[in-house]
């Protein structure tokens, strides 16, 4: 056999019966075969009477107006039509299969028949691969500003159709906060900054393991105490400060100590010479995105985070006109916050360690103030090895700027693959220079709830107070439910990294507040409006994705990801079958996904998550089976590589655990 694998394997696409789970209200405790006979009947009272007789009953008429289907009714044993129960409605003529497919001794799964295309396992050496930053194709891009390691994403003709392998002996990551401090090493098998950070002390080996002691090039002391330091000079416990970036990240261990404080940090470094920095991280259970400061924007809207943060991240920030540093800004919230420790900040007594002269880095430093300057920061304060800058809370007093360097008129918050600019993004306009610019946000965890700036001004279009709040409502709803259908959700610990495929106003992400996990809030570049903004106003955080690419992340980086209306939005841009191997390739063995779609749509969702060997179920709305949305449940089952394979064959069967 493979590596030991963790124990129990579970599937969460299972109605649960009076017998394993508490009464719900969302429940659904129909048996299939009363189902079949009741459809069977109201078919034929249709069929009898035709579809005017009877148009007063509710029933009746959802009879009349949706053409009745068979149910095929798939189960391995009597006990399993008990516990796995679903039903549906559909306008095709279609059969569904409703059955959960249990894996056999090997995990294998059932055989899915003829008609599903089953996509086999790739070879080994993609078991890390990141479509749109892959260093084979990044050499073909200019070295300059480090544009070879942004977002390079395959054409379509490059696409694989394989699922990517966990590496052999993958395990189930820790549970959060232990995963903080401890991974796997069969998970992400790199010594390679156990030795390079060594002194440093990001990362050591111990035995099957590595641990986190939250050492960093400036924080000798840990991480948790350099976030001390920062408390010592801005209040990070006044829930003023909730979202935080920090380039050039390491492990991100600072964004892993700061969530003790309640604010969350979105981490990225690119794929580099440091081979799995973002890895380390998303199997800490810590927010993080591959990602490089170099001519593009970064994936965020304006005004997102409330502080900024660069521990010797190496980004030329006096270079280029600036250009890194305004973009900083644009990201960066009225009032925010921009912190940097490492060269040049205390150059007098690192100078010689740096390897570096003193006019070199003075002149750096003196640099960075001159562009700080145009900006409209003010130097907070100086400590140590700790500068900070904070950005004004509007722009009333920033004449200068206004004549010169304020950028033409422009969306400040369109961030894909969008070109960097020598200007400074204008804040909102104010009245008073009391005034803060965009409107004042409330104190975390109040933020949450409360109407965000931009929809209470009415800049987000077609979303109202009463729409948001009404939002709110539908996503308690919704996940509420979610949870009586796979109790697994309702387990402390199961889950901790979770994606959001269409997050829209952040509902979603909301409902899970009180829970340990944090979602990635992503807003489709295809989104009708723009809605991110909202979603870090909320106190929460997220990106851009366009879903016919890849995301910028590794494999195996999921617990759960949850996909609403995504295939509807992308019916008629790029396949189904992509998005599906690319959710295959992000989600962990074993991780959950929970898809809303038009049954006709679900249907078709089904064929391509069993070809995947998912253990898929279909089941109803929450409102109930007239709904024509349905809702899918999946589990990715849990598989790894063989512990010898020849990587030159691509072919090669993975050992099923």
């Amino acid at each position: 056999m493979a590596g030991p694998r963790t124990p129990p394997y579970y599937s969460p696409t299972y109605k649960p019966n009076a017998a394993n789970f508490p009464s719900s209200p969302y429940s659904i405790r129909i048996n299939v075969y009363t189902l079949a006979i009741a459809i069977t009947f109201l078919c034929s009272i249709t069929y009898l009477f035709g579809r005017g007789s009877i148009s007063t009953s509710p029933v009746s008429n959802v009879a009349a107006t949706i053409p009745c289907i068979p149910l095929k009714i798939t189960s391995t044993s009597a006990a399993s039509n008990n516990s796995k129960i679903s039903s549906s409605s559909s306008s095709t003529s279609s059969q569904l299969d409703f059955s959960t497919n249990q894996g056999d001794d090997e995990g294998e799964g059932v055989v899915p028949d003829d008609s599903v295309k089953v996509y086999p396992a790739c070879d080994i050496k993609y078991s890390e691969y990141t479509p749109c930053e892959d260093p084979q194709r990044s050499l073909k891009f200019k070295r300059d500003r480090l544009i070879y390691r942004e977002r390079h994403c395959p054409d379509k003709s490059q696409l694989l159709k394989c699922r990517i392998p966990a590496p052999y002996g993958y395990k189930k990551p820790f549970k959060w906060p232990k995963s903080r401090d401890l991974a796997w090493y069969a998970n992400v098998p790199h010594k390679e900054l156990t030795v390079e950070k060594a002194v440093q002390n990001w990362i050591r080996k111990e035995g099957d393991k590595f641990r986190f002691p939250g050492g960093g090039t400036m924080f000798p002391n840990g991480a948790d105490a350099y976030v001390d330091d920062i408390d010592k000079l801005i209040n990070l416990k006044d829930g003023s400060i909730r979202t935080a970036i920090d380039t050039g990240c390491g492990v991100a261990s600072w964004g892993a100590y700061l969530l003790s404080r309640d604010i969350l940090a979105m981490s990225f470094a690119p794929r580099d010479t440091h081979e799995a920095q973002v890895q380390f991280a998303l199997e800490r259970g810590v927010p993080a995105l591959i990602g490089v400061l170099a001519s593009k924007r970064l994936p965020y809207p304006s005004r997102a985070f409330d502080m900024a943060h660069c521990s010797r991240c190496l980004i030329p920030w006096d270079q280029y006109d600036g250009e890194y540093l305004m973009e900083v800004d644009r990201v960066l919230r009225p009032g925010g916050y921009w912190i940097l420790s490492g060269p040049p900040i205390r150059w007098r007594k690192y100078w010689k360690g740096w390897e570096r002269t003193r006019d070199d880095l003075n002149g750096e430093q003196t640099r960075i103030e001159e562009v700080a300057k145009k900006l409209c920061w003010k130097k907070f304060v100086e400590k140590d090895d700790i500068a900070i800058w904070q950005k004004p809370y509007n722009h009333f007093q920033c004449k200068e700027q206004k004549k010169k360097l304020m950028c033409p008129a422009q969306d400040p918050d369109k961030a894909w693959y969008t070109e960097l600019s020598t200007c400074v993004t204008p804040l909102p306009e104010v009245s008073s220079e009391e005034e803060v610019a965009g409107g004042q946000l409330e104190k975390w965890p109040k933020r949450l709830h409360a109407i965000p700036p931009r929809i209470s001004s009415g800049t987000v279009n077609g979303v109202t107070a009463e729409s948001f709040e009404k939002d709110s409502q539908l996503w308690q709803k919704r996940v509420s439910y979610y949870k009586s259908v796979d109790n697994k959700l309702n387990q402390p610990g199961r889950y901790r990294n979770l994606l959001d495929m269409n997050a829209y106003l952040g509902g979603f992400a909301a409902s899970w507040i009180d829970d340990l996990v944090w979602v990635m809030n992503v807003v489709p570049v295809e989104a009708e409006v723009n809605t991110l903004g909202v979603i870090y106003e909320r106190g929460l955080v997220g990106t851009y994705q366009n879903w016919c690419e890849a995301m910028s992340t590794y494999p195996r980086t999921y617990d759960l990801i949850h996909a609403d209306s995504i295939f509807t939005m992308y019916k008629d841009r790029c396949e189904m079958e992509d998005i599906l191997l690319e959710m295959d390739r992000i989600l962990r063995p074993e991780g959950s996904v929970i898809i809303r779609e038009d049954v006709d749509i679900l249907v078709e969702v089904k064929k391509i998550a069993d070809g995947l060997k998912w253990d898929t179920l279909i089941v109803d709305h929450e409102d109930g089976p007239m709904e024509r949305e349905k809702l899918l449940f999946a589990v990715k089952s849990y598989w790894t590589a063989p512990a010898t394979q020849d990587s030159n064959n691509t072919s090669a069967n993975p050992r099923m655990i």
